[in-house]
Parts: structure tokens; C-alpha cells; sequence
């Protein structure tokens, strides 16, 4: 059989992949890297620690299989941007998503009307997030960078700058961008007059099922891979992970947890929420991705965990341990509610300002009762989504999960619950890196099997309804009440 290379470029490691036609997965191998705050709401990681980790995980798993691959097929995390100059050499660490210091331009942005323009244009609400606000910071804050600056590009843009010589980007990607027109699907013309700039700033767009060829011989070598090896343009994480969920047909969602968390749908024409509280990405012609993302997911956990449960025995709590623990304690957490805004957010509320919050707080509040109410905030943000989604691209029929928190089953029924909809599992919780090797199955029209994978079903608990009705009611006017406080907050 054939194989594909998967390289899923994540917030926190890069997972590279080769996959068989049958979906057996016959190597894997996952290098980690660090996100830097240098000071509070900032967030960057560093271009060339990354691009070595894909170089080391292609190699790797070129190693194992020694036979050839059928191509190399990229997913990758959403709205980093980073200043290159001529030579392709890095002005600025790469800005991440989660990164915050363009929230005075999204504020500006917002409370014009031309918010809601560059909303329908590009499927990208106004948000801190966005490249757009990023570049249009550097030229206000950074002018002698966004003038120095030969192109803006995204971390894939960089490592495919370095094995091809050429700034690409394809359409899904550039669709998370807000400097995309995803009806045209050119460079937006409204976007780079906000911006302040041209289309040759930025990488050429193409379709996420390109082919592209011409790998440089030095990096070929370095890679272990033939020098017309074919790689696969590809598309973001969030609209593989539908792809990879299998999950294209009508009415079907999924849910991913992983660094952050989303919940996302597949419909056939661009539609926007009038509201401007969902994204709308490109996958492939004919399929686009709506949906809405948090910030705040397993990046949130891992916090409470370093934080505060570390000082609860000698040795550092494993986080298997502590969601057990919070996991026994009873839904609802006896009254705790918990906002997880550590990181700002994003869906449904778009407010770089918020900031996290426990409410109701008893005697009876034990370690695992907090730990237990930041998981349900989780859970009730992504249900808001959920159900701003309905209202914007049809029905919810079936949710199917994906990301690290799938490595719990008590987390996945907790969602279920929650929801009080069954939650579909799949064996592999790979659902981008899955996503893009069938994007290079399908491209080089190769047969696959990957639909008749056996699914794991998380049915909801009836008796747990209630208890997650009235809190879900609760938490959902928190964020209306506290939203005036949150700027006010001193963060240092």
C-alpha cells in the first residue's frame, strides 16, 4: 500500500505521521516546543525551534518507513503571523493566537461598522487574534518592523519558505487570516487597506489539494525523502479535524480539545453569523468550515494543575490523577461555576479583555470542586457555540470528538452530559494530522478504507440533565454581568 506523511503543526508540538491507505498509522513521532510570555497577554514562540521539530519528525518517521511516501500532506494552527525580511530571515518571533497585544486595534475595529464588513468578507470576526489586527499593531506600535517587514507570514509559510524556496499558503489557512475574501478567495481588498498594505506582502494563496514540487536537494537530504517528493499544500487544523472526523456531511459537528478547543461544522457556501460570533473557513471548493473556537481549553487545565495542584503531595500530581479526582466529584460541582477567561476569549464573546472568574464559592469547595468547575466552564462555552451554530448553519445530528482530551473517557462523558447528546469517538484522537493525510490520499486519488474505522459512543446520562441545565443557565449570565469589570482589571 501507499503511505502519507502527516505533519500536523500544533500550538505545542508538531505530530508527524505516516499513514497507510488502510488508515493503519505505521509511524509516529511527536516533538514538543515551548510557548514565551514575555510579559502578561503576549504570547510568541520561536520560527526555527519549530521548523527544526518538523524536520525532525519528517526524518524520524522517513527513517522507520524507508521506503519513499506518496506526499507529504501539512495541517497546521490558525493565526500566527510573523515579519520576514527579503532574505527570509526572521524580524519577529512568531505571534501566536493566543496572543493579546493588538487588542486596542480589535476594540477601535469593533465598534465601527466596518466590523461586520470584514466579517462577511472574510469569515474571520475582528478579534486580537486575527493577523489582520496583529499587522495593523505593528504598523502603529512597530513601525520601523511593519516598514522593514518584505512579507507577513504564517509559521507553514515559513517552513515551506525554507524546503521550497517560495512563500506559499493555501486557501484554508488564508481564510483564518482576516485578510482573506472567502467568496472570491483572493487577498481581500478591504482588509489590506486596513492593514496598510499590498497582496505582495503576503504569501500566494492556492488551493488547499495543490501540489507542490521542487524540494530543495539540501533539505531533501536532511529529511531523508527523495528530492520529487510531492507535499500537499493542505489546510489549517481546525478544518482537517473535520476532514480527519470524517465528519463532512450534513449536520455533522465536531468538538476538539486539545491546547485550546472549538466545536465546527461543514456546510457547502460561505455563510456568516450575523451575530459575528462564528468563523467561517475554507476546507476545499465546495466545503467550508463554520464553527467557533475558545481559547481557554487544555492550555487552562495545565495551568491549575502547575499552579495549585502541585503543592498537594511531594511529587508532582500527574494530570491523569487530578482529572480522576475532579472527575468523582459530582456534576454541578455543588454549586461552583467557573468563566476559564485565563487567555482572554473567543467564541461566542470575542473579548480579548475577559478573564477567569469562580462564582458561588462554599466551604464545602474542595481542590477538585475548582478543577471540576473550570472543566464544566469548558464544557458550557462549547455548548454556547454549539448552539450559535445551529442557529446560524442548520442542526446539530451527531458530534464526533477529537484532540488529547479523548485520552479520558470520563472528560468525553462529562462533554456528553453536558450536552446531553451522545458523544461519537473515534480510535485515532489525531483528527488533523488524520485530516491531512486523506487530504493527500484524495488529491493523488488514492483509495482509502479510513470510513469504516470503528466508533466509540459516549451516551449522555439522563439523571445528570438537570443539574447541568440549571448551572448552563447560570453560567451563561456571568459573563454578561462581570464583562464591564474585566477591563478595569489590573494585569500587573
Amino acid at each position: 500500500m501507499e503511505y502519507i506523511i502527516g505533519v500536523d503543526l500544533g500550538t505545542s508540538s508538531a505530530k508527524v505521521l505516516a499513514v497507510r491507505q488502510d488508515g493503519k498509522v505505521m509511524a509516529h513521532s511527536q516533538q514538543e516546543y515551548p510557548i514565551h510570555n514575555p510579559v502578561p497577554g503576549q504570547s510568541e514562540q520561536d520560527p526555527d525551534v519549530i521548523l527544526e521539530a518538523v524536520r525532525n519528525g519528517i526524518r524520524s518517521v522517513a527513517t522507520i518507513m524507508k521506503d519513499a511516501p506518496a506526499a507529504v500532506s501539512f495541517s497546521t494552527a490558525m493565526h500566527s503571523v510573523m515579519a520576514v525580511d527579503k532574505e527570509g530571515k526572521a524580524l519577529t518571533p512568531l505571534i501566536i493566537w493566543a496572543d493579546n497585544r493588538s487588542q486596542a486595534v480589535a476594540d477601535r475595529l469593533r465598534k465601527t461598522p466596518l466590523s461586520a464588513t470584514l466579517h462577511q468578507q472574510t469569515g474571520t470576526p475582528v478579534h486580537a487574534m486575527s493577523p489582520l489586527c496583529k499587522i495593523i499593531w505593528w504598523k502603529e506600535e512597530a513601525p520601523d518592523i511593519f516598514q522593514s517587514a518584505a512579507r507577513f507570514i504564517g509559521i507553514k509559510e515559513y517552513i515551506f519558505y525554507h524546503f521550497f524556496g517560495r512563500y506559499i499558503t493555501d486557501h484554508s489557512t488564508a481564510s483564518a487570516t482576516g485578510l482573506f475574501n472567502i467568496h472570491d478567495l483572493t487577498w481581500n481588498k478591504t482588509s489590506l487597506e486596513t492593514a496598510g498594505i499590498t497582496a505582495a506582502r503576503l504569501p500566494e494563496a492556492i488551493s488547499s489539494d495543490s501540489i507542490i514540487e521542487g524540494l530543495l536537494e539540501n533539505v531533501a537530504r536532511d529529511l531523508g525523502l527523495p528530492p520529487d517528493t510531492r507535499f500537499i499544500a493542505g489546510a489549517s487544523d481546525g478544518c482537517l479535524a473535520q476532514l480527519g472526523s470524517n465528519a463532512l456531511d450534513k449536520g455533522h459537528a465536531t468538538l476538539t480539545i486539545g491546547t485550546s478547543g472549538a466545536v465546527r461544522m461543514t456546510i457547502d457556501q460561505p455563510v456568516t453569523d450575523s451575530g459575528e460570533r462564528l468563523f467561517t473557513y475554507v476546507l476545499t471548493p465546495g466545503h467550508f468550515v463554520t464553527g467557533g473556537a475558545i481559547n481557554n481549553g487544555g492550555v487552562v487545565l495545565q495551568w491549575y494543575l502547575d499552579s495549585f495542584l502541585q503543592t498537594v503531595s511531594d511529587k508532582p500530581l500527574q494530570v491523569d490523577t487530578g482529572l480522576q479526582q475532579a472527575l468523582n466529584t459530582p456534576p454541578g460541582a455543588e454549586g461552583l461555576l467557573c468563566l476559564p477567561y485565563l487567555h482572554g476569549e473567543r467564541a461566542p464573546v470575542w473579548d480579548g479583555h475577559a478573564k477567569g472568574a469562580f462564582i458561588g464559592v462554599q466551604p464545602q469547595h474542595t481542590t477538585w470542586h475548582f478543577l471540576r468547575a473550570l472543566l464544566e466552564g469548558m464544557a458550557f462555552g462549547l455548548l454556547s457555540i454549539t448552539e450559535a451554530l445551529e442557529e446560524t448553519a442548520g442542526k446539530v445530528e451527531k458530534i464526533s470528538v477529537s484532540g488529547g482530551f479523548t485520552h479520558s473517557p470520563e472528560w468525553v462523558q462529562l462533554m456528553a452530559d453536558v450536552f446531553q447528546r451522545p458523544m461519537y469517538l473515534r480510535h485515532e484522537s489525531d483528527a488533523s494530522a488524520m485530516g491531512a493525510v486523506l487530504l493527500g490520499f484524495q488529491t493523488l486519488k488514492l483509495t482509502t478504507s479510513f470510513a469504516s474505522v470503528e466508533e466509540k459512543v459516549f451516551s449522555p446520562a439522563a439523571e445528570h440533565a438537570e443539574v447541568y441545565k440549571n448551572a448552563y443557565a447560570v453560567h451563561g449570565k456571568l459573563y454578561a454581568a462581570l464583562k464591564d469589570i474585566f477591563p478595569v482589571i489590573q494585569t500587573s
